[in-house]
C-alpha cells in the first residue's frame, strides 16, 4: 500500500491542505497514520475517499452532507456522476481513483465516456495527459507503488495500439521514424504521436522501446525517414544527452529529428541545426497539421 503526505493530498485532488486538516479536525474526514518517527501519512484508502470528496464537493454536495454519507453511498453517488458530463478534473480525480483500486472496468468505463463526448484526441489532451503528469510526480518521489504505474500506463498503452491500429497507410505522405533511446522505457507519448501522424495518412515506422543506436541506423539507412521522433524521459542521463543530441545530429543530418520529454526539457542544451525541440509531445498534432497545410500551399 503507497502512503501520502497531506501535500500529496492536495496535489491529486486540489483541494488545500489548509481545507483538509479543517475537514480533518471539524467532521473527522480521515485520520492521518503515524511512521514510528511520528511523520503523519495517509493511506491509498485515505486518498479514495479525499478523490471522491473532491468530486463530489466540485459538483455542488456540501461537505457538511458528503460527511454523513456512507462509503457505499459516495461511491454509488461518484459513479452516477462520472457517467455524465464532467469537467475534466473530475475525470482526472476518477481515473486516479481506479488506478489505486486497480480497477480496469472503472478506468475503460471513463474513458469511453470521455471518447464518446470530445473524440480520442482530446481525450488523449484533456483528461489523459493532465492525469499522467498528475500522477507523474508522485511516482517520482516514490508514493506510487510499480504497480499501480504499470497497470495504468498497459491501459493506456493498449488503448492507443487499438487507436492505432485503425489507420492504414495508402501510400502517400511524408516518413517518420519513430523510437525511444537505450534505456528509455516510458512509451505512451510516443504511441500517442505514432496516431497522430498515421492519422494524417504519413508513414510510421516504430521501434519503440530502448532501441539500440546500431539498429537505429540501420533501420534508418535502409528507409531513409524526412523525419525522425524520440521522447526523452529518463534515459540518457542528463550528463550524456548533449553528446547523445550531437551524435544524432550528426548521424542523421539529412533528416530533421524531433524530440521531447522530461529529461531534455529540464537539462540546459544546445540543439544541433537538425534538431527541434517539442516543449510537449502533443505538440506533434500542431506539427503534423503543419506539413498538410505546406503540401496544400505548394499544390
Amino acid at each position: 500500500m503507497s502512503s501520502y503526505s497531506i501535500k500529496d493530498l492536495e496535489h491529486l485532488s486540489g483541494i488545500k491542505a489548509h481545507t483538509l486538516r479543517i475537514w480533518e479536525q471539524r467532521y473527522n474526514l480521515v485520520q492521518p497514520k503515524r511512521t514510528k518517527t511520528n511523520i503523519r501519512y495517509y493511506d491509498d484508502t485515505d486518498l479514495k475517499l479525499i478523490l471522491n470528496v473532491a468530486l463530489l464537493n466540485n459538483n455542488g454536495f456540501k461537505i457538511s452532507k458528503i460527511v454523513k454519507m456512507s462509503p457505499a453511498d459516495i461511491r454509488n453517488k461518484v459513479i452516477s456522476l462520472t457517467e455524465g458530463a464532467l469537467a475534466y478534473e473530475d475525470q482526472i480525480h476518477a481515473l486516479t481513483v481506479s488506478m489505486i483500486e486497480i480497477d480496469e472496468e472503472s478506468f475503460d468505463r471513463i474513458l469511453s465516456i470521455n471518447q464518446r463526448s470530445i473524440g480520442f484526441d482530446e481525450t488523449m489532451l484533456r483528461v489523459i495527459y493532465p492525469f499522467l503528469a498528475k500522477i507523474g510526480l508522485l511516482w517520482q518521489i516514490g508514493s506510487i507503488s510499480p504497480a499501480q504505474e504499470h497497470f495504468i500506463s498497459n491501459l493506456i498503452r493498449q488503448k492507443l495500439i487499438v487507436a492505432i491500429d485503425q489507420f492504414v497507410y495508402q501510400g502517400s505522405g511524408k516518413k517518420f521514424l519513430l523510437f525511444l533511446p537505450e534505456g528509455e522505457l516510458h512509451e505512451i507519448s510516443l504511441l500517442f504521436a505514432s496516431y497522430l501522424i498515421k492519422r494524417e495518412g504519413h508513414r510510421v515506422i516504430y521501434l519503440g522501446q530502448s532501441t539500440p543506436k546500431d539498429d537505429l541506423i540501420e533501420v534508418y539507412n535502409y528507409h531513409q525517414p524526412e523525419f525522425l521522433i524520440t521522447v526523452i524521459t529518463t534515459s540518457p542521463d542528463t550528463e550524456d544527452l548533449q553528446a547523445y543530441l550531437d551524435e544524432l545530429g550528426d548521424i542523421f543530418c539529412d533528416s530533421e529529428l524531433i524530440v521531447s520529454g522530461y529529461q531534455i526539457l529540464r537539462t540546459p542544451v544546445e540543439l544541433p541545426g537538425n534538431v527541434r525541440l517539442l516543449e510537449k509531445i502533443e505538440d506533434i498534432k500542431g506539427f503534423v497539421e503543419s506539413l498538410e497545410a505546406k503540401e496544400n500551399a505548394v499544390s
